[in-house]
């Protein structure tokens, strides 16, 4: 699930109110013109119209418009026998000067507007590359995913997560990469694709992350500097990692590269899972040298749920500058499926943020088959 928050009613409703604007100024001349309030002068009312419709509507429309309020503009000249008047004549031309104008913007918007439909289709499917929808259903456990976008309007950024079912039991992902634009989503597609060869392979997990490593250092020697905006984000840029794996014991493996750590909920009570010794992200190799990766075994038992998320969930804040409450949100919130919970835990981080995230996050939600298993922290 993609989601940019709290933006598309609002632009609807606003859409849907400047479509009627130069019908509501074409009405208001006419009410104007057949009241006694005919006095007042409504002439330069008309000339904005066309300019009022070319922003919604496209050269055809706008034509209709300009056209109307031309045969407006007739009949108020003729009601009030103002033919002659050179008034008339300058509010016509004036008329025609900015129809001409706005029906030529109108088409070079329509034009942008289907070649960034065109883009945001090409986006979509380079998303569904790097963000594939998880399955509800994966081995021993059930799924649910969610990406909120922070820019409007995006659809693809530096955040990422996989989940695979494997004979060593369900793999998972959850990153970040630091920075923005073309270098961040294409280290991006790079962990994630070495992620979903090698968890095929790979019996140790250590191993799927020396090849997440492996493939973030090629795409950096790969990459075009040209290509970029600016050649310094490279430098400035690593990928912090959290890999996961769950098999047909009540545990889950885990190794940390400096993301957040996961949090697990067992009878409405969260608490995270913080790796023993911190580990760097994947990208800084070259300044801290290549680390000892150990495999962290937690508990995972039976009816227990698993969040995987990025920074952008617990650095979320409000106005009052104050962190989403990720631990205590999480136990306040009921759902049946690892779907209705994500999607309430969404809602949640968008009200508190009141819809202005300042950074994309991403939330992965594994919970084990339910069992009679001892459920006790340990």
């Amino acid at each position: 699930m993609r989601v940019t928050p709290g933006v598309s009613g609002r632009n609807q409703t606003l859409f849907a109110i400047t479509r009627c604007l130069p019908f509501l100024v074409l009405a208001a001349v006419l009410g104007i013109e057949f009241s006694p309030a005919h006095t007042l002068y409504t002439g330069p009312l008309l000339s904005p119209v066309p300019a009022l419709a070319a922003v919604t509507m496209g050269p055809v429309g706008t034509v209709g418009v300009a056209l109307l309020a031309g045969v407006v503009s007739a009949l108020t000249a003729t009601h009030n026998d103002a033919w002659g008047a050179p008034q008339v004549y300058t509010n016509l031309l004036a008329l025609l000067v900015v129809a001409v104008a706005s029906v030529v913007t109108s088409a070079v918007r329509v034009r942008r507007d289907r070649e960034l439909t065109h883009i945001r289709r090409i986006a979509e499917v380079s998303q569904n590359v790097v963000l594939r929808p998880l399955p509800a259903r994966m081995g021993v456990v059930n799924t649910a995913s969610v990406y909120l976008a922070a820019e409007r309007g995006a659809q693809i950024g530096g955040d990422l997560y996989e989940a695979m079912c494997t004979r060593y039991g369900v793999r998972l992902i959850v990153g970040d990469v630091r920075g923005k634009g073309l270098a961040a989503v294409r280290s991006a597609a790079a962990v994630v694709g070495a992620f979903r060869e090698a968890v095929h392979y790979e019996r140790d997990l250590a191993e799927v992350m020396h090849r997440c490593a492996a493939a973030l250092a090629r795409e950096y020697e790969l990459l075009d500097r040209s290509q970029l905006q600016d050649p310094q984000e490279l430098e400035e840029q690593f990928v912090t990692v959290l890999l996961a794996q769950v098999t047909d014991e009540s545990l889950v493996q885990l190794i940390n590269r400096g993301h957040p750590p996961p949090v697990v909920m067992r009878e409405r009570k969260v608490r995270s899972l913080d790796p023993a010794r911190p580990l760097p992200p994947l990208g800084l190799e070259e300044f801290l040298g290549p680390p000892a990766i150990g495999v962290e075994t937690f508990p995972f038992l039976p009816g227990d749920r698993l969040l995987l998320h990025t920074d952008g969930v617990v650095e979320a804040r409000n106005d009052d500058n104050e962190f989403f409450p990720l631990h205590r949100t999480m136990e306040t919130l009921d759902g049946a499926t690892p779907a209705e919970y994500l999607d309430r835990l969404r809602h949640a981080l968008v009200r508190h943020t009141e819809g202005r995230l300042a950074d994309d996050a991403a939330m992965v939600l594994v919970e084990r088959d339910t069992g009679g298993a001892d459920r006790s922290f340990r």
